[in-house]
């Protein structure tokens, strides 16, 4: 369910840095996007220093170290959230660039060459996502506690490589409202 309107909550805390969260509901995991928005999600912010929040908000201002996003799925809503950290007296700016960087991708979405590169990584390192017993169990666990089908292994890599630009574009748009965010600043300036 979307939230009604966009709500910033600045609580004052004597700190070097400030944390900062940006978030809503997300997606249940049986979401029909599920793929569109993972796939979206490592180009915005999900893929380190190859995102767009880590470009504009890390490379190009020097707000924060580290700046992410995620969504969290679970059998109803779960979560959404962009979280980095930055000084106090840059906490403002810092939310404001990310969440501008937020809009701009659910309006316009990744380029072909973004959504090529994350494809590139993600299937090229899903053996990754298997390469422990621990690793294998928390899959078998997700099909399960989801019901997944149970080849969603074997067709995991074929689901990424179908998503369009389009595709993600359209799925953000669907399921994020970056104007109706709950925004958390723990150590703003007072």
């Amino acid at each position: 369910m979307p939230l009604k309107e966009a709500k910033t909550l600045q609580i004052p805390f004597e700190s070097a840095q400030a944390h900062v969260f940006i978030g809503q509901p997300g997606i249940a995991r049986q979401n029909p996007d599920f793929f569109a928005l993972t796939l979206g999600n490592y180009v915005l912010g999900g893929g380190g220093f190859v995102s767009r929040l880590t470009d504009q908000v890390r490379e190009k201002r020097g707000l924060s170290y580290s700046v992410y996003s995620y969504f969290s799925p679970g059998q109803h809503a779960g979560a959404f959230a962009v979280g980095l950290q930055t000084r106090p007296d840059q906490a403002a700016q810092a939310v404001q660039v990310a969440t501008d960087v937020l809009s701009d991708f659910v309006r316009n979405g990744p380029t072909e060459q973004e959504v090529q590169a994350a494809k590139d990584f993600m299937i090229g390192g899903f053996a990754l996502r298997l390469d422990s017993n621990r690793k294998l169990l928390d899959n078998l666990s997700n099909i399960a506690w989801f019901d997944l089908p149970l080849d969603y292994l074997d067709t995991w890599s074929a689901e990424i490589d179908k998503i369009t630009a389009s595709q993600i574009q359209q799925a953000f748009a669907r399921n994020l409202q970056p104007e109706r965010m709950v925004t958390v600043v723990l150590g703003a300036k007072p």
